[in-house]
């Protein structure tokens, strides 16, 4: 960016479009000034930035002195206990302190007493993310009719029309999960030709009998709208609406004329300034804000065309239900909603400081993430997202206890600058960097009085498993990393220790993506592994899988599957720090060009839409044309698996270079009908994207912690001023 695109603001420099959104749309409504938040963030950033600087050099130093370890021990059988001993004497592995329990206060309870799915959205697209605020709520026959959760073939085909037997068979379905999550005191759903009120019950009508639910007080309420008679129902928290109309060419096909069963579904959402976005200047992060600030205010919009007709999106508003006895229910209709600000590495020139230097962007974003946020906590009426006065952030890609350590004291004086009551802000630590994973319990202490959330990124995780082990030697194939103990040993680990510290009941113990939003049978019969797990939350990749994996939350109740795993051994140390190598095994040729094609191509699907067109979040096509949801994570796995591969001789530079030349090839065929795309075989030497992606891997060894950000960026930027 030129001089001219910035204002000078005391010591700093920000970018006029950032500048513009703060003074005429954040702070209108708020009693503060532009001076109050830009001076106060000059102030943080002399303080907070240098020990910014000082935090990731101590990353790479440690890094080097693995690196060094390794390449000391290559050839020697793997010795755990020198291993471990070597982490503690180079202050990688802290010693833990006494036990103690999270302290957090004012925590919704959609985040402390309720479970249920997690979505994660990239704020930067407006639609996605009021799509992804709204899914509070969804259809559960929509969620079985349009997806395979019900068989696609044969006569259950879904069709062009409307299949009445495939129709049928939803609500079937449907009513076979409401005889689990709110059973009758005899009979089935399925059986009955109606409901009806007596006095403060619900009965059903079956063969002319009035049943009443096995238990009465899962009946809540009711109310009349559009849709038909509703019934509210509950169960483990989550609600339930049943609803009636027999008029209705659905309702209908139902003995009872039941229209629909609607679920409670997203209770959380992530809006996501990170890694499911591309937002890599001024422009961008303006955008990301606008969004995020339309969400916290309660006014974003998207327009759109379908079907030939212009619709607008808005945020829903609540659900009004009358009580049995006369009284009145209100429930959310909007997903709670946290934001993911950016790490600790990377910076953005939406704000210069001392010698133009580019700001920390994780500091900017809970500067003006907050600042924004503050129109929901000064809300008096209407929807909030936040009933008990809290700001959520969950701050990714942390390094060990010290950098949990300056998130909470960023924290702090952000709460400072604004006047706010200490621990407003809450955090969520995402445990996806192995430091953080063997570090945990002192991490939480850090961020004891205002953590609200621990969550297992087993893909970022595995990334910077693969890097921290750089030097060990060769990793396993992709797929057999997964069954590495390694891998359950963190994931048992960190319910373990949240469990330790006490989050149940507190806080949110989550696990990762289900990462295949066409495969919706396979997530119905894996996912439910989350919640015997001992998650309270998962992380889902559509409004639809939430309704689908919220039937997951009915079935196990998952606060008491905490309290009995609370009394398990922990999860040990020595397996976590096993890096999953292949030893002596050896691969075909076969084997290991069919890995390197598959990471090749994961690589290009992804990093051309980041590139080119700026989606830093999408279902991207695998090797096999099964669509996947990749962000930055999967990335980073993809091109430290090549880089591992190539450091010890699995695969030469000819060989990998021919890969990504064949799969570029694929990835252009996969995107054949995006008039926005641009292919990269025919254009190697000009093409942004596929430089982009053979640096990732060639120079993927090199890259901090194996992070793609750095690359990524600058050939956005790159792209951008081309065109």
């Amino acid at each position: 960016m030129r001089e001219s695109d910035y204002i000078e603001i005391g010591q700093l420099k920000v970018a006029k479009p950032l500048a513009s959104l703060v003074e005429k749309e954040i702070l209108p409504g708020l009693n503060i000034d532009a001076d109050q938040v830009w001076s106060n963030f000059e102030k943080i950033l002399a303080d907070l930035a240098p020990r910014n600087k000082e935090l990731l050099a101590k990353r790479e130093k440690l890094q080097q002195q693995i690196d060094d370890y390794h390449l000391a021990h290559k050839g020697a059988d793997w010795n755990a206990a020198a291993y471990k001993k070597f982490l503690k004497a180079i202050g990688y592995l802290v010693a833990e302190g006494a036990d103690f329990e999270i302290g957090t206060q004012n925590v919704d309870d959609e985040i402390a007493k309720v479970a249920g799915p997690q979505l994660v959205v990239p704020v930067m697209n407006a639609r996605f993310a009021l799509n992804a605020a709204n899914a509070r709520w969804g259809s559960l026959y929509d969620g079985l009719y349009g997806t395979d959760a019900i068989a696609t073939e044969g006569e259950l085909a879904p069709g062009k029309a409307y299949n009445e037997k495939r129709g049928a068979e939803v609500i079937a379905r449907a009513a076979a999960f409401l005889d689990q999550a709110i059973p009758l005191s005899k009979g089935k759903h399925a059986d009955a030709s109606g409901y009806k009120l007596d006095g403060q019950n619900l009965l059903a009508i079956i063969d002319g009998a009035d049943i009443p639910l096995k238990d009465p007080s899962q009946f809540l309420g009711t109310r009349q709208s559009k849709a038909g008679q509703g019934y509210l129902f509950a169960n483990n928290g989550l609600h339930i609406e049943v609803v009636i109309d027999k008029s209705d060419p659905i309702g209908q096909q139902s003995g009872a004329g039941v229209k629909d069963v609607v679920l409670e579904a997203a209770l959380t959402t992530i809006q996501d300034c990170e890694d499911s976005v591309a937002a890599v200047d001024a422009q961008d992060k303006a955008e990301v804000y606008r969004n995020w600030l339309g969400l916290m205010k309660g006014d974003l919009q998207s327009s759109f065309t379908k079907n030939g007709k212009e619709m607008v999106r808005s945020l829903n508003g609540d659900l009004g239900f009358q009580t049995p006895d006369g009284g009145n229910i209100t429930l959310p209709g909007r997903s709670l909603m946290l934001v993911r600000n950016v790490g600790h590495l990377m910076t953005n020139n939406a704000v210069l400081f001392a010698n133009d230097e580019e700001v920390p962007e994780g500091m900017l974003d809970a500067m003006i993430t907050v600042l924004c946020a503050l129109h929901d906590l000064n809300k008096e009426s209407g929807p909030r997202n936040s009933r008990a006065g809290s700001i959520y952030i969950v701050k990714p890609k942390m390094h060990g206890p010290e950098e949990a350590a300056l998130t909470d004291e960023l924290f702090d004086r952000v709460e400072d600058a604004y006047g706010l009551e200490r621990h407003t802000i809450k955090v969520g630590v995402m445990d996806e960097e192995r430091r953080t994973t063997v570090n945990l319990k002192e991490c939480i202490r850090a961020v004891q009085n205002r953590v609200v959330f621990i969550n297992t990124g087993f893909l970022d995780r595995t990334g910077d498993e693969i890097h921290t082990s750089m030097q060990a030697g060769p990793v396993l194939p992709k797929g057999d990393i997964k069954g590495a103990k390694w891998l359950t040993a963190y994931e048992n680990w960190n319910v373990d220790t949240g469990l330790e510290t006490g989050f149940s009941q507190k806080a949110q113990i989550g696990k990762g993506m289900w990462a295949m939003p066409d495969e919706m049978a396979k997530m119905l019969e894996a996912k439910t592994d989350h919640l015997k797990a001992g998650a309270n939350c998962a992380w889902v990749p559509s409004p639809t899988a939430a309704v689908l994996h919220a039937t997951h939350y009915h079935q196990i109740d998952v606060f008491s599957v905490q309290d009995q795993l609370k009394s398990r051994a922990k999860a040990a140390l020595d397996d976590i720090l096993t890096p999953p190598l292949l030893g002596g095994r050896n691969l075909s040729a076969d084997e290991v060009q069919h890995e390197l094609e598959n990471n090749a191509q994961g690589i290009l699907g992804y990093v051309v839409r980041w590139v080119e067109q700026g989606v830093g979040c999408s279902k991207v096509p695998d090797i096999n044309d099964v669509g996947l949801m990749e962000d930055r994570a999967t990335l980073r796995i993809s091109a430290q698996h090549i880089a591992n591969w190539l450091l010890h001789g699995l695969v030469d530079e000819d060989q990998v270079m021919q890969a990504m030349k064949k799969m570029a090839a694929k990835v252009d065929e996969q995107n054949q009908g995006d008039p926005a795309y641009q292919p990269m075989a025919d254009n190697f030497d000009k093409s942004v994207a596929f430089a982009a992606a053979c640096e990732l891997v060639f120079e993927g060894a090199n890259q901090p912690s194996g992070y793609t950000e750095p690359i990524l960026h600058r050939r956005r930027l790159e792209a951008k001023a081309n065109a």
